[in-house]
């Protein structure tokens, strides 16, 4: 897994979610000056999660795989 990079703005979907109002303060504060925007950076930031879960859960099957007994 790499790290996490604030992405610059790309093409996007219209789609409606609601955040904590200190969550949001606290993405404008990261992405303040910076060649991105809000949906970009919730976007980078999903994927960024998504694929350490992959990770995580590869890692794990792997580490049960001599357990594993099939029946």
């Amino acid at each position: 897994m790499g790290k996490f990079e604030i992405p610059i703005k790309m093409p996007t979907t219209q789609h409606s979610i609601r955040f904590p109002n200190e969550l949001i303060d606290e993405v404008e504060e990261a992405i303040r000056g910076k060649e991105t925007t809000f949906t970009a950076f919730v976007v980078a930031a999903t994927r960024y999660e998504i694929e350490k879960q992959k990770e995580n859960e590869t890692k794990r099957h792997w580490f049960l795989w001599p357990f594993v007994i099939k029946i």
